[in-house]
């Protein structure tokens, strides 16, 4: 008997569709009371900060998390038990951050811990 073994990784879904233009406002205004967000106006975020490389995204993303949360490098030090002179060198890009690592930073920081890999 097979069983589901993993929850969907996402509770959002991006959509595309291909028909004639002058429907696309009737098309965008219908989908909206579904909870739809029309993003054909955003910017991707390569183009938005192009100074950010891929090897810089972990400790981007550690940083601001952080922020986000509220917490100072020590607060995170003390829910996590990771050293605060670790923290700092891992927003700085001085040190990787592996998975475990991440997965202790995820939980404190309420979010997936694939970001900071």
């Amino acid at each position: 008997m097979q069983a589901h073994t993993r929850k969907h990784p996402t509770e959002t879904v991006e959509l595309r569709f291909i028909g004639p233009i002058v429907n696309i406002a009737r098309a965008i205004e219908s989908l909206k009371p579904l909870g739809f967000v029309d993003t054909s106006d955003s910017v991707p975020w390569r183009e938005a900060f192009p100074e950010y490389k891929d090897e810089d995204l972990p400790s981007v993303c550690l940083r601001g998390s952080r922020h986000k949360e509220g917490l100072t490098q020590r607060q995170l030090s003390g829910i996590t038990g990771i050293p605060q002179r670790h923290i700092s060198e891992m927003e700085n890009g001085k040190r990787s951050i592996g998975k475990e690592m991440a997965k202790r930073l995820g939980k404190a920081l309420n979010i997936g811990y694939k970001v900071f890999l």
